[in-house]
């Protein structure tokens, strides 16, 4: 009977309490639940914005799980991991896959066999890829796959600083590597066709080597630009994040913040002026959704290029719809896409 009185007591109080400050128990459960609706919102927005600040490093932690020397342990089964030393100090990882038709000769050969094989006639492409991750993203990949199935040779780059590759990666180093990979190819793929594809910073990095290379009495024997940007330049009052931003994570903060190693890593790409000194077959490829690089950028490219060439059939756009929702990174699921480049390429043979 106490127990009883005791809680009766305590429902009497509560509801005096309720009565003097003018709220009904249904009004105080609604008040809770919108409380905490709030900071679940709250903290899912601020989640979402750190998770979208830091999806070039997530991707470098992700990648690290794979053993970018082992290609065949992701089913690769026509594609050699090989180092090769672009300067003192600097070696980058490089796969190179073979013409799909090929894949059954492939099978448990070497490098030296991999390396005569640039000789066979079959086209090859130097694909240099965006920012963020290495060789093994799967939009890279299936780029590599496309290429293959068309019946070329590919060889992807990974800078240096990216993937397995050692050393800093910088705008002069990332075009040195592409350069000495070019030399590479170039001495022995006999009178193949050697183009190159640029995806995003890699569209920087193509022009800028290109543009090298042109210096030297050399050139691409076309280009493909994907998901291309105009230039890396920016107003100097105008906020932007290092693309290279990544790299740096790696050491500790308090190194990073006392000497800020970025303040003379400086980069530009400037493709709108590397475009105005070339003449070699051009086709760029962009999706009308793109996320990252706006689609306004690939007009701008064709019309600088297409001025520069005086022709609109050494210079080609070719867009993407956007109810396709390719983004930035989904051209290689494009089914018309080996067409597209099949007929690019032939193009070149003319």
């Amino acid at each position: 009977m106490k127990r009883k009185i005791i809680q009766s007591d305590r429902k009497k109080q509560s509801a005096g309490r309720l009565k003097q400050s003018g709220q009904k128990p249904k009004d105080l459960n609604v008040h809770a639940r919108s409380q905490w609706q709030w900071t679940w919102t709250t903290m899912a927005l601020l989640s979402l914005c750190m998770l979208s600040a830091s999806i070039p490093i997530l991707l470098h932690l992700f990648s690290d799980s794979i053993d970018l020397s082992r290609p065949s342990d992701i089913g690769l089964n026509h594609t050699i991991n090989m180092y090769l030393t672009s300067e003192e100090g600097v070696r980058v990882g490089v796969w190179h896959t073979v013409p799909e038709h090929r894949w059954k000769e492939a099978q448990g050969k070497d490098l030296d066999w991999y390396e005569k094989a640039l000789g066979d006639g079959s086209p090859i492409f130097i694909y240099l890829h965006g920012n963020g991750g290495n060789r093994s993203a799967p939009h890279r990949i299936g780029i590599a796959n496309v290429l293959s199935a068309v019946g070329y040779h590919v060889l992807a780059l990974d800078y240096r600083g990216f993937g397995d590759s050692t050393g800093e990666p910088t705008e002069a180093g990332l075009t040195t590597d592409a350069v000495y990979l070019y030399h590479w190819v170039k001495a022995r793929s006999g009178n193949s066709l050697v183009c190159v594809w640029g995806h995003s910073l890699g569209s920087g990095v193509t022009t800028n080597t290109a543009v090298k290379l042109l210096e030297q009495g050399e050139q691409f024997d076309g280009i493909i630009l994907e998901g291309a940007f105009v230039t890396g330049r920016v107003a100097s009052d105008q906020p932007i994040e290092h693309p290279f931003i990544w790299f740096y994570w790696k050491f500790p903060y308090i190194q990073f913040f006392l000497f800020n190693p970025l303040k003379n890593n400086i980069f530009a790409f400037p493709t709108d002026e590397n475009l105005q000194k070339l003449r070699t077959p051009l086709m760029i490829l962009h999706a009308e959704d793109d996320h990252l690089v706006p689609f306004a950028s690939a007009k701008e490219i064709y019309r600088i290029a297409k001025k520069a060439q005086n022709s609109d059939k050494r210079v080609k756009l070719i867009p993407f719809d956007g109810s396709l929702g390719y983004l930035h990174n989904g051209l290689y699921k494009d089914p018309g896409l080996p067409n597209i480049i099949r007929e690019f390429v032939q193009s070149l043979m003319t």
